[in-house]
Parts: structure tokens; C-alpha cells; sequence
């Protein structure tokens, strides 16, 4: 085991006033204790007498129960040549927001219109509407139409501030969106 050494250092002043205006300089190096004279990671009791309940051997976040980590279902429907791209949940910071993108980027490969339904989304954060604006940029690289419905008044409000509303299209309900491609052929046939 490493010794611990303690050093004394006198060092005099600026002044040279000799002992009386020295100072005393310690050093001392830290060694860490061997993991067997550490803390234990479970206490007991000091006293015989003392009685406590059985401690649960697994931890509380290891349990039998485990809520799912994605909080953001998705669904695909077909309206003709639109894939319309159901989300209820949130579209937050890691799993949703990766599973959005993911699901949204696979029916871009397939259909060239898509129409993102937000009517059941809850809530959205800055993962979420990053992953808008690349599926956008994907969408334009790919020359397919990517369009957004049914937004609430959070979510809308969250694409107005980022003005991510200026860069993909919204429309108030799906029924409007599933429209606006409509009008798009008409005006494409004349």
C-alpha cells in the first residue's frame, strides 16, 4: 500500500522578517482507500435487538414492471398515392423522435406524397421538430411532397416560433391536406 507522506515547509516572507513572519506550508497526497475499507453499499444494523423487513434484492428500477420507454405510437394509411403517417404521443428527445424520423423516412422511400397526422401529438421539443426540418430537407432531395396536419394549438405554436412552418406545409386538418395534393393533380393535369 502507498504511504501517505506529510511534508513541513517554512517559507519566509517578502520581507525577510525571519521566524516570526514565516508560514507553514503542509502538503499532503490523497491516497485512496483499498475497496475493502470503503463504505459498504448496504448498511445493517449495530444493535442485535434491532429488527428490520427483508431488503428487496432487486432494484426498484429493475422490477417486474416496466412502463415502455416510447412514448409516440405510429401508424401508416394508405389514401391513394398519399402514405398518411398517424402519431399519437410525443415526439421528444431520443426513442420517439428517432422512431418518427426512422418510420417517416422508410414511407419517403416508398411514396412520394406523405402526410404527417399531428393531431394526437401532445407535445413536441427541439428533437422533434429537428427531425421535421431533416425529413423535410430528405423530402426535397427526393422530390417528394411532405406535409403536416391536424398540428394542436402547442404544437402550432412551436412551428410558427421556429418558423418551420415557412419550410413545411401545414394544414389545420388531414381532410385539408389530403385535399391540397388533390388540387396539385388537377393543376398538373391542365
Amino acid at each position: 500500500m502507498a504511504q501517505m507522506s506529510r511534508l513541513t515547509k517554512f517559507v519566509s516572507d517578502a520581507a525577510g522578517q525571519g521566524l516570526a513572519g514565516q508560514m507553514k506550508i503542509y502538503q499532503i497526497f490523497m491516497v485512496p482507500k483499498p475497496i475493502g475499507q470503503r463504505l459498504c453499499t448496504s448498511m445493517q444494523p449495530m444493535d442485535i435487538n434491532w429488527q428490520t423487513w427483508s431488503q428487496p434484492q432487486i432494484p426498484a428500477a429493475f422490477g417486474d414492471y416496466k412502463e415502455s420507454k416510447l412514448k409516440l405510437s405510429l401508424e401508416t394509411r394508405n389514401c391513394g398515392d398519399v402514405i398518411v403517417v398517424h402519431c399519437h404521443g410525443r415526439i421528444v428527445y431520443r426513442e420517439e423522435a428517432n422512431a418518427f424520423s426512422r418510420l417517416v423516412g422508410d414511407v419517403m422511400q416508398h411514396a412520394g406524397n406523405v402526410v404527417v397526422d399531428l393531431s394526437g401529438v401532445s407535445s413536441m421539443d427541439s428533437a422533434g421538430i429537428g427531425e421535421l426540418a431533416l425529413l423535410q430537407a430528405r423530402a426535397q432531395e427526393k422530390n417528394a411532397n411532405l406535409k403536416c396536419a391536424g398540428a394542436n394549438t402547442i404544437v402550432r405554436t412551436l412551428l410558427d416560433l421556429t418558423n418551420l412552418d415557412s419550410v413545411v406545409e401545414v394544414h389545420p386538418s388531414l381532410e385539408s391536406a389530403l385535399e391540397s395534393f388533390r388540387e396539385e393533380q388537377v393543376c398538373s393535369d391542365c
